[in-house]
């Protein structure tokens, strides 16, 4: 195990680094879990602590993605006020899945959970470009986007690798938005999910306190950081990365390793 053979400060610079390397990811094309999550289970975590403690930690990662798309979320305050309160209560029921339930039971769905949302992620541009050309206008578009909304909340309380890529494509199919409002209506519900989230699992406590700090700190410089290259960079490369570091997490956590 990592965390066996590397003194504090170096666990402290990892973290930090997986911070950073997060809070761009959800800036250029979410994912950041993806990052922070198998960083802690390398680190030594458990896997429902380090699920926590990542929810808490990506939470900076979103301020950046906000204040860059502000202008287009401003535009739809009218609908991010209708499904704030859906995110609310998914969320919230998420949550209690999660910690009224086994922990073993987490720990065997969990490859499961990152295998479905890692392949859901490595296949976004195809879903994204076919979604684009979808008729916006009929008239269950609204049910589909309460709806959806509420189940991707109940799963970004539960788990949420993957929440953006979710939310990105159920507002796809139900809203005629172009790609940069989606990308700021991303950002805000997943900042809504991952706050209430946050604050639950503040409350309940047991975070990796090590690993939680640093971890703030890198997704909030990361986040901004990604909100500055998000219209020069291709977020292809870094979509990638994640996929690869998905599957590996999700083999490695499948096999018991």
């Amino acid at each position: 195990m990592v965390s066996v053979s590397l003194a504090l400060p170096w666990r402290l610079v990892i973290y930090l680094i997986a911070g950073v390397a997060a809070g761009m990811a959800n800036g250029i094309a979410g994912g950041g879990t993806f990052i922070t999550f198998p960083t802690m289970l390398a680190m030594g975590v458990g896997a429902l602590q380090a699920n926590v403690s990542s929810t808490v930690g990506v939470v900076p990662s979103y301020f950046g993605g906000i204040r860059g798309f502000r202008h287009e979320i401003r535009r739809h305050s009218t609908i991010v006020a209708a499904l704030a309160p859906i995110c609310l209560a998914g969320t919230l029921v998420g949550t209690a899945l999660l910690l009224l339930g086994s922990p073993k039971a987490f720990e065997a769905v969990v490859p499961w959970l990152i295998g479905v949302a890692t392949v859901v992620y490595a296949l976004s541009p195809r879903i994204t470009a076919r979604l684009a050309h979808l008729d916006h206008h009929h008239p269950s578009r609204r049910r589909v986007l309460f709806i959806g909304v509420f189940f991707a909340s109940i799963y970004g309380g539960y788990f949420g690798a993957g929440l953006g890529i979710v939310l990105l494509a159920i507002m796809a199919v139900a809203l005629p938005l172009e790609l940069g409002e989606l990308q700021g209506l991303r950002n805000l519900l997943s900042l809504i999910i991952n706050v209430v989230a946050a604050v639950v699992f503040l409350v309940r406590g047991h975070l990796a306190q090590e690993a939680i700090y640093m971890i703030l700190v890198g997704t909030l410089v990361g986040g901004w950081l990604g909100t500055v290259v998000i219209r020069r960079l291709q977020p292809a490369t870094v979509r990638w990365l994640i996929v690869a570091i998905g599957a590996a997490t999700t083999v490695h956590l499948a096999l018991g390793a």
